[in-house]
């Protein structure tokens, strides 16, 4: 158990924040693919990436089990890894009992028509997985990219080490596009030749190919900025300055702030910086779709809760296979401050409520369970503002994408007391 409880003072305060978590999963695959050497500097330190390297040092070093935990990225781009890669002996890919409920049936089909061979060991279209590794053709697919835009992406990522190359129609409404066409553009920079048309996607076979640059600065991560522009905009006054963060982003996240220049925190871009201001200009009602930045909604579900503004989000389709239902854990959290959530299968609807808007700055210390799932931390965390005291269960899972969060958190004034 964590107690939080807010700064007396305005919160003024510069934070360098991890490489984007995203990019750094996908170069380290690519490194792999392509067999290159890449000096990959502000590479993410989160649980996932760190899990990420130790797994593919295990599969150097011919380990017959590789365990990932929670890390979903790493199980989709693992899975296709392993089926091209030259293995004498099959290799068993497992994670945490969520992972072993988490969805890789799709991805796996699409796999296994490309002649990879991959079986299941428990329950028929998800994990733990055993996998055959063998030299594809590659060749011509189709795949639903309504399920999870990391099936696609962990196909692009091997699509180089194909003979033949890869062209892939997607089918559907595509989730998440950003992180596709970032895929996209780090195949690119590493130059391989890609071509899209439409809903086409055709990746050349990665022969003799040669990067632009074999350094490479990560961007920092856009969806842990989203914690901080939470936190401004609950803190009047507050000027914060996240380092390292690009406005030509290839990062969904990105987006924040058009989003939260909404909800009263301006954004200005200034030598490899972005500075955050509070104002006291919110919209009354705040609607959008999130479907292609799904990472960041339990933020902004929460930022609107704590502003009392009503809010329709939507777009939340693959938030319920996420590290936990994420739509019944933001209904169930936030319904234990006396507000009613109105929550489908893709959407959220938080009405417009005073319980910890301006007439009500203060209410008592409050309990929030994280599910573990990191984004439930972190995302309510800056409640610590407008709450007298704020307890959260199972700290340790912000460890996952954004360990020094805490520290952070102090570095700025909060007061972080972890509770034995």
């Amino acid at each position: 158990m964590l107690q939080l409880s807010a700064p007396a003072h305005k919160i003024n305060t510069s934070v360098l924040l991890s490489g984007s978590k995203s990019i750094s999963n996908r170069l380290l695959i690519l490194q792999k693919i392509l067999g290159i050497k890449l000096h990959l500097s502000n590479i993410s330190d989160s649980e996932d990436t760190l899990q990420l390297t130790n797994a593919l040092d295990q599969i150097i070093a011919g380990s017959k089990i590789i365990d990932i935990g929670h890390a979903g990225s790493d199980m989709r781009f693992l899975t296709a890894l392993l089926s091209v890669s030259e293995l004498t002996t099959p290799v068993i890919l497992t994670g945490s009992e969520r992972m072993k409920q988490r969805p890789v049936g799709d991805l796996v089909q699409a796999l296994r028509s490309l002649g990879a061979q991959i079986s299941y060991m428990e329950q028929p279209g998800f994990p733990p997985l055993a996998i055959k590794g063998t030299v594809l053709a590659g060749g011509e697919i189709t795949i639903d990219a309504s399920i999870s835009s990391q099936f696609i992406s962990a196909l692009l990522l091997i699509a180089p080490a194909f003979n033949k190359g890869l062209k892939l129609h997607l089918t559907g409404t595509v989730v998440s596009r950003p992180y596709i066409e970032m895929t996209i553009a780090l195949l690119r920079q590493l130059g391989i030749f890609v071509e899209c048309t439409n809903n086409s996607i055709c990746v050349h076979p990665g022969n003799n190919t040669t990067p632009t640059s074999s350094s490479l600065i990560i961007e920092s991560d856009w969806s842990s900025a989203s914690y901080w522009y939470s936190i401004c905009s609950l803190s009047p006054g507050s000027e914060i300055e996240l380092k390292f963060l690009n406005q030509k982003s290839l990062q969904a996240d990105s987006i924040l702030p058009t989003l939260f220049e909404q909800l009263g925190v301006t954004t200005l871009f200034k030598d490899q910086s972005v500075y955050l201001s509070s104002t006291e200009n919110k919209v009354q009602e705040f609607n959008y779709n999130f479907t292609e930045c799904p990472d960041i909604a339990q933020t902004l579900a929460v930022v609107c809760f704590a502003l009392g503004i009503q809010a329709n989000l939507t777009g939340l389709r693959t938030l319920k296979i996420k590290e936990t239902d994420r739509i019944s854990a933001l209904k169930n959290e936030i319904e234990k401050f006396g507000v009613s959530i109105t929550a489908q299968a893709d959407s959220l609807f938080i009405p417009k409520n005073s319980i910890l808007g301006k007439s009500n700055p203060f209410v008592p210390e409050f309990n929030i369970n994280t599910y573990q799932d990191h984004r439930m931390a972190m995302s309510f965390a800056p409640l610590a503002l407008v709450c007298k005291k704020l307890n959260i269960t199972n700290p340790e899972v912000i460890h996952k994408s954004y360990p020094r969060f805490w520290g952070d958190l102090k570095s700025a004034g909060f007061n972080v007391n972890l509770q034995p």
